[in-house]
């Protein structure tokens, strides 16, 4: 070995590692929790492997400020633009595979391999929803048949800002399959992240950033799920939540205070995330709106145009 080689072979020895600085991600930026607050990550074996911000109530009210200034401009874009979106973001976590399948490893305890097929599911899902967001209308859309010269057409809104419990377990393929429903159909979004394992999702904030989601269509906090769901299961600008990560009692707890102001619930239920998901969770968070016009003037024939 050369001098220059040994030099550099003693540099590394001493040299120390640049750990993460885990943020939220609220409104396209990436703050620190208002609280100051963290709480340690450790990796199935309890081995520490970051801090993770331990988002507050006041960080929960600012991302749903966030999601309804962004709800406008993301509902109103075409459905055919926002797949395009969608498979952007699926194209920038091609780019970053390695990254998350060691994030998911660690997280859920799964061996590398196991670890990269289920970042390879997740960012299928991606590219699923993104195919399904110029066809949903077709499916739950229509014309009604009426009684009268009357056009009366059915088409699909988005329910506007929704929150959602991520999946406890299941860091990362679950976050992925509760999160691109609901913003594939044009709602804006507040994730709040497995307790547990949220650096996956937390990662996920830094690749949202650089594509071409608009800022506030996703927020992502991390914390105490039951401290954090709280205000928002409450908050009269929220209009639905997704329970998917709430355990019986605090799901209870939860649909009770989301009835105030009368949002859409999902109830928890049992999901196999690796299996093909269908359209409910598409269907969960949409508005019918129902449009009567009439046909015009009836010819001599009876018939109108």
């Amino acid at each position: 070995m050369s001098a220059a080689e040994k030099a550099v072979d003693k540099s590394e020895q001493r040299r120390l590692s640049v750990f993460k600085t885990y943020k939220l991600y609220v409104g396209g930026k990436f703050p620190r929790s208002e609280s100051g607050r963290v709480y340690e990550v450790t990796d199935s074996k309890g081995t520490w492997l970051a801090n993770a911000p331990q988002s507050s109530r006041k960080d929960a009210r600012d991302a749903v400020v966030a999601a309804r200034k962004a709800f406008g401009g993301w509902s109103g874009a075409t459905a055919y633009n926002r797949g395009q979106v969608l498979y952007r973001v699926a194209e920038m976590l091609e780019g970053r595979r390695e990254q998350f399948a060691r994030e998911v490893a660690e997280a859920e305890g799964l061996s590398k391999a196991k670890a990269a097929a289920v970042v390879d599911a997740a960012i299928d899902r991606w590219v699923w929803y993104a195919g399904w967001t110029d066809k949903i209308a077709q499916v739950v859309g229509g014309a009604n048949p009426v009684a009268g010269p009357y056009f009366n057409l059915s088409s699909p809104e988005p329910t506007g800002v929704v929150t959602v419990l991520a999946p406890q377990e299941s860091s990362f393929l679950g976050l992925v399959s509760v999160i691109a429903p609901v913003i594939a159909t044009g709602n804006t979004v507040i994730v709040i992240a497995s307790e547990k394992s949220p650096l996956p999702a937390l990662s996920l904030g830094e690749v949202l950033a650089t594509s071409d989601v608009p800022g506030g269509v996703v927020n992502i906090l991390s914390g105490r799920t039951a401290e954090i769901a709280a205000p928002l299961a409450a908050h009269q600008d929220v209009n639905a939540i997704d329970l998917a990560g709430a355990d019986e009692e605090l799901a209870k707890e939860l649909e009770i205070a989301a009835a105030d102001n009368l949002k859409r619930v999902l109830r928890p239920q049992a999901v196999d995330y690796a299996r093909t998901p269908g359209t409910e969770r598409l269907t969960a968070f949409l508005e019918t709106k129902t449009v009567w016009h009439p046909t015009g003037a009836l010819g001599v024939s009876g018939s109108s145009y």
